[in-house]
């Protein structure tokens, strides 16, 4: 399987498990809770399998930033969170990181 799909899988299982992890409310609330552990399970094994293919710091850096990304959105549109300008350069910057390190550098294998 595509490797970027994996990875794709695998950053969009993170999301739901965060999601679910403010839902949890502390791991008061039962359906979110298992929501946390079946999306981070999820998350961490669909990683590994895209270690097969694509290094680690491509990996990682990935993974870690479009979380970030993605959270932020969700906090934004489904918590009400708020974000500045400031905020959204260092987005930005973040989206230009990952496309530095998958597209323009010799450090992913294409």
């Amino acid at each position: 399987m595509n490797p970027y799909a994996l990875l794709t899988a695998a950053i969009l299982s993170e999301l739901v498990g965060t999601t679910a992890l403010k839902l949890s409310e502390g791991f008061s609330r039962p359906v979110p809770s298992v929501g946390v552990v079946v999306g981070y399970g999820l998350a961490f094994y669909l990683l590994s399998l895209t270690l097969d293919e694509l290094p680690i710091g491509v990996v990682y850096a990935t993974w870690a930033a479009l979380g970030i990304v993605g959270v932020a959105a969700i906090g934004f549109v489904a918590f009400d969170d708020s974000i500045d300008a400031a905020g959204i350069v260092g987005l930005l910057l973040i989206i230009a990181g990952v496309y530095c390190v998958n597209v323009l550098s010799e450090m992913s294998t294409h």
